[in-house]
């Protein structure tokens, strides 16, 4: 294995909880490399869980083992699994949807279910309500460092039968690109839609072109505006929105050195909708 371990979960670091997965880790293997995708995961968002895996999983080497814990169901009867993708990255979480984005955009090798008589903690047998320490950490570290193989992890189950979060796809009809606020680039503000740029080029696009650009959830529209297309945030005036491509080769909206989450509210999810439509530009004689 590569001996690296990458690690996220909603659990913050103000406590001591990350600290014990590290320290369990390491005395599986002090050789073993660990890294933090993020703990800033929204309380019990496994959306959001499953998106920052899509995100960030295909830029590290082959083999590198990731933990994801967002786990509300933890103590549940929900199964606790490794899963092989189709790129030779391994996902130690539970089974309640964090890869579904995986299994949609990457695809899926192979999932085995955890044998918690065999990889646990040991001593840990009481505890039901930390299984990222005595399970996933556990198991993680086990299997970056090489104690384990793959096969070792438990039972093979089949991938569709894997929990799977409702996924929707940007559609363009009448001359209007339609799709959803996936998750929002949280420190900035900016928001990260579904609409690849290839559907968006369909809109006959160019830097400097003009959009209407309409944002709703579920109970009202909380945005419409005409906004320009840049290839950079340098390309409008500060305080001015903008779309652009992101690093995952979606459209994004943005205001220039400000955040548009922040400046309207919005948020992400599958009830967040943005609507881009192009305006015709009108020349005066």
């Amino acid at each position: 294995m590569s001996e690296c371990l990458v690690i996220q979960t909603d659990f913050g670091v103000s406590d001591g909880a990350v600290a014990a997965m590290y320290g369990v880790a390491i005395s599986v293997s002090k050789d073993l490399r660990i890294f933090d995708l993020t703990h800033d995961i929204p309380q019990y968002n496994i959306w959001d869980a499953s998106y920052r895996l899509f995100q960030t999983i295909s830029y590290w080497p082959e083999n590198t083992v990731f933990i994801s814990v967002v786990d509300p169901g933890v103590g549940s009867e929900r199964k606790s699994i490794v899963v092989k993708t189709k790129s030779n990255h391994y996902i130690v979480t539970p089974d309640n949807g964090t890869v579904t984005h995986i299994q949609k955009f990457i695809g899926i090798d192979e999932v085995r279910e955890i044998d918690e008589t065999v990889n646990r903690l040991p001593n840990s047998g009481h505890s039901y309500t930390f299984h990222g320490r005595d399970v996933y950490a556990y198991t993680g570290a086990r299997l970056a460092s090489g104690k384990i193989h793959f096969q070792d992890v438990g039972p093979v189950l089949n991938p569709t039968d894997l929990v799977q979060l409702p996924l929707t796809e940007a559609v363009f009809e009448q001359g209007i690109i339609s799709g959803t606020i996936d998750v929002l680039d949280i420190r900035f503000g900016n928001l990260w839609t579904n609409i690849s740029r290839e559907l968006f080029l369909q809109l006959d696009v160019k830097y400097g072109n003009t959009f209407e650009v309409t944002i709703e959830n579920s109970t009202r529209q909380v945005y419409k505006n005409i906004m320009t297309f840049g290839r950079s945030f340098a390309d409008s005036h500060l305080g001015e929105p903008l779309l652009f491509v992101n690093s995952l080769d979606n459209i994004g909206v943005a205001i220039n050195q400000g955040s548009f989450a922040n400046a309207y509210h919005v948020e992400s999810g599958l009830n967040w909708k943005i609507h881009i439509r192009k305006v015709v530009d009108i020349s005066y004689n």
